[in-house]
């Protein structure tokens, strides 16, 4: 997992609405699919330009945001 800049609102239920995220030192609109929680935290799919999926990870216990890796290097974009 690599450290990653989000920008976001969260709800009063905690569902979490992102709008951007840092790549390549600036910041890029994304779309965002599905979320979940599982004892790792927040996870949400977002699509960035070019139609590349990504999960990011929100852990809880430090409220940092993680661009979750994948297997076929599909994770290592941002």
């Amino acid at each position: 997992m690599k450290p990653i800049g989000v920008a976001c609102r969260f709800a009063e239920d905690g569902v979490v609405q992102v709008e951007r995220v840092l790549r390549y030192g600036r910041w890029q609109r994304v779309s965002q699919g599905r979320q979940w929680l599982d004892e790792n935290g927040r996870h949400v799919l977002i699509m960035l330009p070019g139609e590349v999926v990504q999960e990011l990870l929100l852990q809880a216990s430090s409220l940092r945001w993680w661009l979750v890796e994948r297997d076929g290097g599909e994770g290592t974009a941002v």
